[in-house]
């Protein structure tokens, strides 16, 4: 029995990419419902996206089905739950990827280099590779930290509307980890707005006494992703951080051109 003309047209090659139109498009929608955050109709999702509402209302009839989207009890769609194992095998990834690059950081710099993802309203460490030096930073993987006391928070945060970082802050609190955590919004506001003229981000004794961290995010990441260096206040002086900062952004450039690649090998 032949295909249907929706199906066949569906199923035709996207342009240049000659991938399958129907599988870029869902996916395509997967991206504008994360990047909404929230709940969406499909009449927000036809202006967005510009593909008619037949069409969306067939993908995500498809995707609902699959578990990738949930329907709502007010008819609107959120992503579904099959969504989170997916994530969560994509951030392993993610640290596997990063570690030959974190493994430079520790040759150039003789610190400590972590991976760190922003999570929700946290932010979660996935890789890390230890300095040589026998006193040296740990970072569990794995481990949750707010970002209000950590380098690698200012870094991912640095470009986010004040609105919402105000709002984010609202939720999490801002607890002191030591007497150098800044601890009120119109501080870490402005801590972030350093963060934006710098172009990297520092945590100077703020989420642990003796220990500095210098941070950069990563441009361009599939999601909010910073590298960091982290080590005793001694070694990351004013002068290290002169040096280290241009290490740590040219790593961190390399790495997204990575995370860009899409392996495509033509074949």
């Amino acid at each position: 029995m032949p295909p249907s003309h929706a199906s066949t047209a569906d199923s035709k090659p996207a342009g240049p990419s000659g991938g399958v139109q129907s599988l870029e498009r869902a996916f395509d929608l997967l991206e504008r419902m994360a990047d909404a955050g929230g709940e969406v109709g499909l009449s927000e999702l036809s202006a967005s996206s510009g593909l008619p509402l037949p069409t969306i209302h067939r993908l995500m009839r498809t995707l609902v089905v699959c578990g990738y989207v949930r329907q709502q009890p007010n008819r609107r769609y959120a992503l579904g739950p099959r969504l989170i194992r997916l994530g969560e095998s994509a951030s392993r990834l993610l640290g596997t990827w990063a570690r030959p690059y974190l493994s430079r950081l520790v040759e150039e710099t003789g610190e400590t280099a972590n991976m760190a993802l922003l999570d929700g309203d946290e932010i979660v460490y996935v890789a890390q590779v230890p300095s040589k030096h026998s006193m040296r930073m740990f970072t569990e993987v794995g481990r949750r930290v707010l970002p209000h006391s950590t380098g690698v928070g200012k870094a991912l945060l640095a470009h986010t509307p004040a609105e919402e970082v105000r709002a984010l802050l609202a939720r999490t609190g801002m607890p002191a980890a030591t007497e150098k955590t800044i601890t009120t919004p119109e501080g870490f506001l402005d801590a972030l707005e350093q963060v934006r003229r710098a172009g990297y981000a520092v945590d100077d004794n703020e989420q642990e006494i003796g220990v500095r961290c210098l941070a950069v995010s990563v441009p361009d990441s599939p999601t909010s992703a910073a590298i960091s260096i982290s080590g005793p206040a001694g070694r990351v002086t004013e002068a290290a951080t002169e040096r280290i900062v241009p290490i740590l952004q040219q790593i961190a450039g390399e790495l997204s051109d990575a995370l860009a690649s899409n392996g495509a090998n033509g074949g």
